[in-house]
């Protein structure tokens, strides 16, 4: 009784979880050194207690008696020394030798090599390898092998008249014993692999519900780069079937700059234990009756385990998640935009205070210093001349306070949408030969030579005279402020099909190819630094391109600015005979197409009749 309570509490310590800690991570291992110590130590305290009875009866046993006897106690000590060591294979070779030296003594008892009990024998690597690991099934057959030879050398025991059992009844008795063991190993075994295949199965089925949930692409890739297997994310990511995406299937999807990039995070994130992110352009398939797209996809590569891996992928060196990040860079570039567009506000606000200020505070300055001048007590003593002058120059100085007014209350209008625009029927010839007169009296201030090249068959335009107007008094204002003295600025018009073109030609300073780009900018004069605002060379907002940019909008049409340092600018504003188009809403600043100038052509076409 005291030896069953000592083994009974042997195996409740085992099964608590006193197992080695090599078995602790892997339940497989767990459960086969578990099941060890439950069949060698119960088997031991059978055995164990059913030999004090038999050597009562038999009184002082023989050699071969003790040595069956020891080898029944070996069974014990082998599942003590897994629990010390943890070593399963060990444990079972000590286990399949004692139950050979068991097997070699009952044929002792039994008849020597004629007993039917070396047929057990051939249980003992069966046994191993149902119950252990194919190098215990190894350990095992050799200990069996070595069973057999001593078998058929050893003389049978005499004197034991109890195993003196006939063949024809001893040989069935080891015979179905034999049978029903391996049976009991069998169907254990098959129990087991039967649950082990219950849970693999769940385990798939939880893999293919998740990768079914999940709208992140994952795939397994080899050494290569090339897909093993892909999840049924594939439909929703790329448009296609999973089958689609193996092999190179994914990598042909990859847009081709962006390959290389694809190829260096597989490679590296299988060659070291980080993961590898990599960002890349994909061309998915579109929806029915759709062209393909192509969107942003965002790969995380990780390293496959080289033990663990399902049959399936067991080659995959690489898995990798990926999902779509279109709308999140869509969203980064809308920031950056948001932010550019809020630094260039910032810079348009700093740029209007300092223009502003200085184009108020100069004629201000000059109305105010004469005035005063005039109101002194000196002032008969003034000429009429210089009063003449000093009035001319208040006159003047008020005039200039005035379009800078009118140019930012216009394109506050322009921009706000306010503009008061009423297309009607016109002559644009004569509204050019006019804005032609009143830019005369400003070109012979400064020594220019104005010319102007109206088209005889120019037909009547529908669109805002006020506008056009604006537009003209602009673009020449700018040609002339630009151009030095002895210099040339010719304005064209002419119609070209269903629209009309109006061309400004200088042959002034020009402008520089880095500053084209930002022509049309409000308050932006061209061949400035920033903070040249109070130092510029020219008077003016730098609003003129800005306004007409907005009044072209308007009308629908299209402006072309081609200059170059020291070779003039040719400015073209191209609307359509009938500027409402159809449409009742006008349209907003209209985007400016610049081109360098290699030279400025003053030579007027065949068609036009050279006018003023």
């Amino acid at each position: 009784m005291r030896i069953n309570s000592a083994f009974a509490s042997l195996i409740d310590a085992r099964l608590a979880g006193l197992v080695h800690d090599s078995a602790a991570g892997d339940p497989a291992e767990r459960a086969r050194h578990e099941r060890f110590l439950i069949s060698r130590l119960a088997t031991g305290a059978v055995l164990m207690a059913m030999l004090p009875p038999y050597l009562l009866w038999r009184g002082v046993p023989t050699l071969v008696e003790a040595a069956a006897a020891a080898c029944l106690v070996l069974p014990v000590v082998a599942a003590l020394l897994l629990a010390r060591t943890g070593n399963l294979t060990l444990a079972h070779g000590l286990s399949s030798a004692s139950l050979t030296g068991l097997v070699v003594c009952l044929a002792s008892l039994t008849g020597g090599p004629s007993s039917a009990a070396s047929i057990w024998l051939v249980m003992i690597p069966v046994e191993a390898l149902l119950a252990g690991s194919h190098r215990a099934a190894l350990v095992a057959a050799g200990f069996a092998m070595l069973g057999a030879v001593a078998v058929a050398v050893i003389e049978p025991a005499s004197g034991f008249g109890f195993f003196a059992w006939p063949a024809a009844l001893a040989m069935p008795v080891f015979a179905i014993t034999a049978i029903c063991h391996v049976l009991a190993l069998s169907l254990e075994h098959h129990r087991r692999e039967g649950r082990w295949s219950d849970r693999l199965t769940a385990a798939s089925l939880r893999d293919a519900l998740l990768l079914e949930a999940i709208d992140d692409l994952v795939t397994w890739h080899d050494r290569n780069g090339s897909v093993l297997q892909a999840s049924p994310a594939a439909r929703s990511l790329a448009g296609t079937t999973p089958d689609a995406l193996e092999g190179r299937g994914l990598f042909n999807r990859v847009h081709v700059s962006d390959r290389p990039a694809f190829l260096t995070a597989l490679s590296a994130a299988a060659g070291q234990a980080q993961p590898v992110t990599v960002q890349f352009r994909l061309h998915a398939a579109g929806e029915a009756g759709e062209t393909g797209r192509v969107i942003w996809a965002e790969m995380r590569a990780h390293r496959v385990p080289g033990e663990g891996v399902p049959a399936a992928i067991g080659e995959a060196a690489v898995v990798a998640v990926t999902r779509d990040v279109s709308e999140h860079r869509r969203r980064a570039e809308e920031l950056d935009q948001a932010r550019a567009a809020a630094e260039r506000a910032d810079e348009v606000k700093s740029r209007f205070l300092a223009t502003v200020s200085h184009e108020l505070r100069t004629p201000l300055n000059a109305i105010i210093g004469f005035s005063e001048m005039l109101e002194a007590e000196g002032t008969l003593a003034l000429g009429p001349e210089r009063r003449r002058e000093y009035a001319g120059i208040i006159h003047s100085s008020g005039r200039h306070l005035l379009e800078v007014v009118n140019a930012l209350l216009d394109m506050s209008r322009i921009q706000s949408g306010n503009f008061d625009y009423v297309p009607e029927p016109f002559d644009l010839a004569g509204l050019a030969h006019g804005v032609c007169d009143l830019m005369q009296i400003r070109a012979d201030q400064g020594g220019v030579r104005l010319r102007r090249e109206v088209a005889a068959d120019l037909p009547e335009v529908t669109a805002d005279p006020r506008a056009c107007r604006q537009m003209l008094i602009n673009l020449l204002s700018n040609a002339v402020k630009f151009t030095p003295r002895g210099g040339d600025v010719v304005l064209s018009v002419r119609r070209v099909f269903d629209r009309v073109e109006m061309a400004v030609v200088d042959t002034g300073i020009g402008i520089a190819e880095a500053d084209l780009p930002r022509l049309g900018d409000p308050f932006f004069q061209a061949g400035l630094g920033a903070g040249a605002a109070y130092g510029r060379p020219h008077e003016g907002t730098g609003l003129g391109l800005s306004v007409v940019r907005g009044l072209v909008g308007l009308h629908h049409g299209e402006l072309t600015v081609e200059s170059g340092p020291s070779r003039g600018t040719r400015v073209v504003v191209t609307l359509p005979l009938d500027c409402r188009g159809g449409r009742s809403v006008p349209g907003g600043p209209v985007p400016i197409r610049t081109s360098a100038l290699a030279a400025v052509a003053l030579e007027a076409p065949a068609a036009m009749r050279l006018t003023g």
